[in-house]
């Protein structure tokens, strides 16, 4: 282990303890008496604020009330942690309360200038495409209290211009194509239910105890989404197509390799349009649909573009 990663471990490691003795770090890292005398210097350098008791039975000691020393990051951490953060820069809302120019300047001032000299020069060359997320997401602070809570939501919904209410638990929030959706069970009926944050106009945590655990909700999510009339579909893809697969598809498929490339699955009633236009944009890559009524909304799909294509 290199020098700075230890001092990085060990101050971590220093960080949950009040005491600690020479023999501990010794131990710990495999270092001799020498070595763990020059990394307590080097801490100290750093600003850790160690403190020596002596007598018979010497130790050291952390100052109490104290604030985190700061972590050796390496180049690669750096631009790591640099470019998980520029992902904010793609979203309107996010659930936290922050500024991503402000987290920004923050984080900077942490690093030294060649280091920012760096990161700059990488974000030059180094490109990621993100879906822009463009529309607002009010109340997604508070689903997220609501989630880690274990809490009821009494929400507002609007739909095709109709405005309705549910009182819902919510179990996850995801982001996904430019959108933010948040999964919950709704109480009433005990259904499985996706919401599009933008969507919501309203939302109230209710104090009454939840049904439900978190890891409940999130085990049975898959079983509480299919109906009892739920629809089996298989469909065939050559398999050059399982990029396809891999960069798009929902919980309720998989997709499964050996003499066939085939996607399997289920839908529930209502849901045929959605997963006619999903397989749509596998084109000519498509070997087999079944059920044949699958298969038939998908026709109908294609020859309504076409007759549309032809009227232009």
């Amino acid at each position: 282990m290199k020098k700075s990663e230890r001092l990085n471990d060990m101050i971590r490691y220093l960080n949950s303890r009040e005491f600690f003795n020479l023999n501990d770090l010794m131990d710990k890292y495999h270092i001799s008496k020498s070595t763990a005398l020059r990394d307590i210097n080097s801490l100290e350098q750093l600003g850790m604020p160690i403190f020596s008791e002596h007598g018979r039975h010497g130790r050291y000691g952390i100052l109490k009330n104290r604030l985190l020393s700061p972590i050796i990051f390496t180049m690669d951490e750096v631009y790591a942690l640099y470019f998980a953060m520029l992902t904010l820069e793609a979203y309107q809302s996010t659930p936290f309360h922050l500024s991503v120019n402000k987290l920004n300047e923050k984080f900077e001032h942490c690093l030294s200038k060649i280091q920012i000299n760096q990161i700059h020069k990488m974000k030059k060359v180094l490109q990621f495409e993100i879906y822009q997320h463009n529309h607002v997401s009010r109340y997604l602070d508070k689903i997220l209290t609501s989630i880690l809570n274990e809490s009821t939501c009494k929400v507002k919904y609007v739909k095709n211009n109709q405005k309705k209410s549910y009182y819902v638990q919510f179990f996850k929030i995801s982001a996904k194509f430019g959108q933010w959706y948040a999964t919950g069970i709704e109480l009433h009926t005990n259904k499985y239910r996706v919401f599009r944050c933008d969507r919501i106009t309203f939302v109230e945590e209710e104090e009454n105890n939840s049904r439900f655990s978190i890891d409940e909700l999130l085990s049975r999510s898959l079983e509480m989404y299919q109906a009892e009339k739920s629809i089996d579909f298989e469909v065939e893809i050559v398999e050059q197509a399982k990029d396809i697969f891999y960069k798009e598809h929902y919980p309720s498929m998989k997709i499964e390799n050996g003499d066939k490339t085939v996607i399997k699955g289920f839908y529930n009633p209502g849901e045929e349009e959605f997963i006619a236009q999903y397989f749509m944009r596998y084109g000519h890559y498509v070997r087999s649909v079944k059920p044949e009524s699958l298969k038939q909304i998908i026709k109908d799909r294609v020859e309504h573009l076409l007759n549309h294509y032809q009227k232009l």
